[in-house]
């Protein structure tokens, strides 16, 4: 193995030049990281570890055809977008090909927060409007105008919620306002919507778009109810808004029945906008906005030249133009459709056996587990996940835990799983979760504290990991809650690990 330094003169530096704010996962006892191939990453010493959680590794870390495009591509150009080229031209020909044909216009960039950032600006543009509403618990990029937008960031920090940004309930039919035994939740959050609007209107605002992935991935593996998307964009349309596709975590056929995930929601939904990311590279900086040609043209009306250096470059082109002739040559989408089928038929015999399991949700190779400390209440196992991913961890596979109580066990792998690793994920989350519920009697009856109304009791080890953190044992101060709900080691455990 290629290392410059030892594990802990690593750990050392960084903590000297790298930015504290910059968090690595597994921060109690991270991975060095030296090589990866496929769905396997390996570490210093050689040790083997199932990737379960790299979705920008789309097609497979270290893919040789994806290595030999940029490699051949390298050795011959790579220069600025303002010179003609073939690359640029026929990625955007066959990206819009896998689009709805109103769907047509390309700006490349190269990352997704810098085509979330354009997207708004196509959007303010388009009608001169300024409001923006997005979901609650949303994450859209790391750039200031999408820090506004994204509550998952703005409402853990110091800023404050902007007036132009309205903040509308994330469709979650599990734990959200509508759940599941409503009789159209659909129309319901939608209508949310509808009353945002409403109410920006008579203090003479303006809506300029509604922002949204296509299925939440930090909100917590949220799939929209059907039906929802089409009245949004309904509402948004007749406000003179424009509806942008946030695809950025899961596009390029994750889902497995289609290519984007908002084409899961019907033929007559087709958003506005596009953004793309992450997995269109797979792992090089690559990303695009496609939007139609009446909202591109009114954006150059402006008189403002559009240029990014290197967006769209020969080299970023042809990594793109690999990674498309991977995911059809070796039916990835399929592969998608297949082991995610098998694997939340795995997990929802977990779900039966194990009470700590309280929803399965997802689609294709975009999977959530949601963990809970009791089913009625439906009370986030946060302190559990912690623990749980850590366990998983020592069993060599990858995992990170998400949502706004950092509950969700996220499965998102690279696109060439397989069957074979689900079964063994699924066996080691098994046999951790079996020992998690022996040790706190979960599976027999549900235990209150004296202290506090949690009603399932921390393992040692976990409860050990937070006071290694400097943090004061919650044991000491019993009125510590929340909603309800125990925070005091829930919220400790909860800074851990960030995906």
């Amino acid at each position: 193995m290629c290392e410059l330094y030892r594990k802990q003169d690593t750990l050392a530096l960084r903590r000297k030049h790298i930015a504290p704010s910059c968090k690595v996962f597994f921060a109690a006892d991270p991975i060095k990281i030296v090589r990866a191939q496929g769905q396997y990453m390996f570490d210093e010493k050689g040790e083997q570890y199932l990737d379960c959680i790299n979705n920008v590794a789309h097609v497979g870390h270290c893919h040789p055809e994806v290595v030999k495009a940029a490699q051949k591509q390298m050795e011959l150009l790579n220069t600025n977008s303002r010179f003609l080229h073939d690359n640029i031209v026929e990625y955007a020909k066959r990206l819009s090909a896998t689009l709805p044909d109103r769907l047509s216009v390309c700006y490349f960039t190269n990352s997704g927060s810098e085509a979330n950032d354009l997207a708004l600006r196509l959007a303010r543009q388009f009608r001169d409007h300024q409001d923006v509403i997005t979901l609650d618990h949303a994450y859209h990029g790391h750039l200031s105008s999408l820090i506004e937008i994204s509550p998952y960031k703005f409402q853990k920090g110091k800023d404050v919620k902007k007036e132009f940004v309205h903040v509308a309930p994330a469709p979650d039919t599990y734990r959200g306002k509508y759940r599941e035994d409503h009789t159209d939740p659909a129309s319901a959050y939608a209508d949310e919507v509808k009353k945002i609007i409403d109410e920006a209107h008579n203090s003479g605002r303006k809506i300029a778009a509604f922002i949204a992935e296509s299925m939440q991935s930090c909100g917590g593996q949220i799939i929209p109810p059907a039906g929802y998307f089409q009245k949004v964009a309904e509402y948004v349309h007749g406000a003179g808004g424009v509806f942008i596709a946030d695809e950025v975590q899961v596009g390029f056929g994750r889902v497995g029945t289609h290519f984007w995930s908002f084409q899961m929601f019907g033929e007559d939904f087709v958003p506005d906008i596009v953004t793309m990311g992450k997995p269109m590279g797979n792992g090089h900086p690559v990303a695009c906005v496609v939007t139609t040609k009446e909202i591109a043209e009114a954006f150059s009306s402006s008189g403002m030249e559009y240029f990014n250096t290197y967006g769209g470059n020969p080299v970023s082109s042809a990594v793109g133009l690999a990674i498309l002739d991977v995911i059809e040559n070796e039916d990835l989408q399929g592969n998608a459709t297949r082991v995610g089928n098998y694997l939340t038929k795995l997990l929802n015999k977990q779900k039966a056996k194990h009470a700590l399991i309280g929803d399965i949700r997802g689609v294709g190779l975009f999977i959530g587990i949601d963990l809970v400390k009791d089913h009625q209440e439906r009370t986030p196992a946060t302190a559990e996940a912690q623990h749980i991913i850590y366990k998983m961890k020592e069993k060599r596979v990858l995992l990170s835990a998400d949502g706004p109580h950092r509950n969700v066990l996220k499965i998102k792998p690279p696109m060439c799983f397989t069957e074979e690793d689900a079964k063994f994920m699924v066996d080691q989350l098994d046999e951790i979760l079996t020992g998690l519920e022996e040790a706190v009697g979960a599976k027999t009856e549900s235990v209150i504290s004296e202290n506090t109304p949690c009603r399932t009791k921390m393992p040692e080890e976990a409860h050990s990991e937070l006071l290694s953190d400097g943090s004061p044992d919650p044991k000491e101060n019993p009125s510590r809650k929340r909603n309800g709900l125990c925070t005091d080691k829930h919220s400790l455990l909860s800074k851990r690990l960030k995906t």
